[in-house]
């Protein structure tokens, strides 16, 4: 059965292979991008499959929430998977932060990292429980981070956040389970992306790679796969669980 699945940050990195792996497996999908609309397009014109449309809004502004499902809902008749992948990860380390600057970063962060999902989630399960067809085979997944248990130690709001976000998925699985919603997250580990390629790419790259016995760390792919396995394939039964991806990195 074919799903309509939003993805959010789907403009590259994680998201746009969670984008791929999806559209790859016969779903259709709402690209999200919060400001870069050529990479977006650039994102659904290399995906397999028809049907795929663009989505542009910040996720951490409450009101281009709801522009962003609603445009996912029009464009592609319905959501039924909601993938809450976008986020930001800043540098912020206590000691030489200044106290405006770590008050806008965590400020930020959190709208970002956590608000949004939040606030996207409830349009999304709003949507579902409203739609002629009920609820049932409706998905909320995020992509959360190991950093909510080990800590991040240069960018705390960052670590703070994806705690957030999983605790906020459990408490979903239990709230949405009556309604059929299967609500679910992955926690990666450092990841091969743009956003990460300075540090892989400096001194402490090698110590980075080392965390895991794998000697290396995540591809977006590798990501995407456990993403798109629980937002299309999974079984009812793992609703409220958190995936650790993270290549035996960190344990737990």
């Amino acid at each position: 059965m074919t799903s309509n699945i939003l993805v959010t940050g789907a403009s590259r990195g994680i998201g746009a292979s969670i984008a791929h792996e999806v559209a790859s497996r016969g779903h259709r999908v709402a690209v999200h991008a919060g400001r870069d609309v050529a990479a977006a397009e650039a994102v659904r014109s290399g995906l397999p499959g028809s049907g795929h449309v663009v989505v542009v809004g910040d996720a951490g502004d409450p009101d281009a929430c709801r522009q962003i499902v609603d445009d996912a809902v029009a464009g592609l008749g319905g959501v039924d998977v909601l993938v809450n992948n976008a986020g930001i990860f800043e540098a912020h380390p206590i000691d030489t932060t200044s106290f405006g600057d770590w008050q806008q970063a965590w400020r930020r962060t959190i709208d970002v990292n956590l608000l949004g999902p939040a606030n996207l989630s409830w349009l999304v399960a709003r949507h579902l429980l409203e739609r002629p067809s009920g609820p049932s085979g409706g998905r909320l997944i995020s992509v959360g981070s190991r950093g909510a248990y080990r800590g991040e130690p240069i960018t705390p709001a960052y670590g703070a956040s994806k705690a957030g976000l999983h605790a906020m998925t459990q408490s979903l699985a239990v709230a949405l389970a009556p309604h059929g919603i299967l609500t679910a997250a992955v926690a990666p580990g450092f990841v091969e992306t743009d956003m990460g390629r300075s540090v892989l790419d400096g001194p402490g790259g090698d110590a980075v790679r080392a965390q895991s016995p794998f000697g290396r760390v995540a591809t977006p792919g590798d990501v995407a796969e456990s993403v798109a396995w629980l937002a299309t394939e999974a079984p009812l039964w793992v609703s409220g669980t958190v995936i650790d991806v993270n290549g035996a990195s960190y344990l737990r």
